[in-house]
């Protein structure tokens, strides 16, 4: 008589009716902006709002070919186009439509490269490297845009409180890179970092279990992890050639990441307010790496519409621009990113 097998949670069925969850619930806080998208499309020209979908399924492949190209020039990992395109939609779908911010897209790149024998530090590697590069590229330009509207004399004075601003941004995120490097860059700094993780997490837990469970992590389990992102540095250190493409890709996804919004503007008739969208992009992006939605907008409406005078008119473009952007996008990241991504989790492998 056959045994009977044993009890296996069902993790994929809670994931995906989670994510469901999840999408609705970000479709919810943001219907009041597809209404309005959809309010404002008779004063766009339509021919030009349907250049993005091969401008988002351009810049979905230029986010994924950050991770692809280091991957495959320096690991000699294989990828076929299919397995690019779907793992950078899946990605897409994850940074965008799921609101977890960037450890929820660090978790799920970690799992789906899992099976390419990538490690969880390989994956974390590039994701940090992408974040950091997209960031960095996010500020130059900025800067470049704030030095353009002062040669044409089109900043406010009343707005010259946003260029400090992104000053400060830009030192601060430059700090904070610069100490993953000084930490990553040594095995002592690493052990001394681990140790700290994993008395955080040890006290967390304590604190959720009311005392009923001393740890959430193994410390030796932290440090294989912190230790593989440490050789990931060692070897970029040595080969900093290896970074050359990963950097032209992700320079060219954030160029993407501006185009969204500035076709959007040119469809209502105002392309010439693309210096404003890319510093407004730069400030509010700092945020979309935290909280998803909300913020990101707040940030980036306040940016460009003081940027453009502080009028009610001034506000009102920002925000017709900013929303329509973020509603259009997001309706085609959930079309094209939830079957793939449902496929993924509840495919055989683990």
């Amino acid at each position: 008589m056959a045994g009977r097998k044993g009890f296996r949670f069902p993790w994929r069925t809670l994931i995906s009716l989670a994510t469901v969850a999840l999408v609705g619930y970000v479709i919810y806080e943001n219907w009041d902006g597809f209404v309005a998208t959809f309010d404002n499309l008779d004063q766009a020209n339509i021919f030009v709002l349907i250049l993005l979908i091969p401008e988002q399924l351009f810049m979905y492949f230029a986010c994924g070919q950050i991770f692809f190209s280091y991957l495959e020039s320096k690991l000699k990992k294989v990828f076929s186009k299919k397995e690019k395109l779907r793992i950078s939609t899946e990605l897409n779908f994850v940074n965008r439509a799921v609101p977890a911010g960037s450890l929820g897209g660090l978790a799920y790149l970690t799992y789906r490269l899992k099976q390419f024998d990538v490690s969880a530090g390989q994956a974390s590697f590039l994701y940090i490297f992408r974040y950091a590069i997209t960031t960095v590229v996010n500020y130059l330009q900025a800067l470049v845009a704030i030095l353009v509207l002062f040669l044409l004399g089109d900043v406010p004075p009343e707005a010259t409180w946003i260029i400090w601003i992104a000053l400060l941004m830009n030192m601060g995120v430059f700090i904070i890179l610069g100490l993953v490097v000084y930490v990553a860059s040594s095995k002592k700094r690493i052990d001394f970092f681990g140790k700290v993780v994993t008395r955080i997490t040890d006290f967390i837990a304590r604190i959720l279990t009311f005392g009923h469970r001393d740890h959430m992590l193994k410390h030796d389990k932290i440090q294989r992890y912190l230790l593989s992102i440490h050789d990931c540095v060692k070897m970029v250190k040595k080969d900093k050639k290896s970074l050359i493409r990963p950097t032209l890709w992700g320079i060219t996804y954030s160029l993407c990441e501006i185009s969204v919004y500035w076709i959007v503007a040119i469809s209502l008739g105002r392309p010439e307010i693309l210096p404003v969208i890319m510093v407004g992009e730069a400030i509010g992006s700092v945020f979309d790496g935290i909280v998803p939605y909300g913020p990101y907008e707040l940030g980036m409406v306040g940016v460009m519409g003081a940027m453009l005078g502080g009028s009610e008119e001034a506000v009102a473009m920002s925000l017709i621009v900013v929303v329509m952007a973020r509603a259009l996008s997001l309706i085609f990241t959930i079309a094209t990113g939830y079957w793939p991504y449902n496929k993924a989790i509840r495919g055989k492998n683990d």
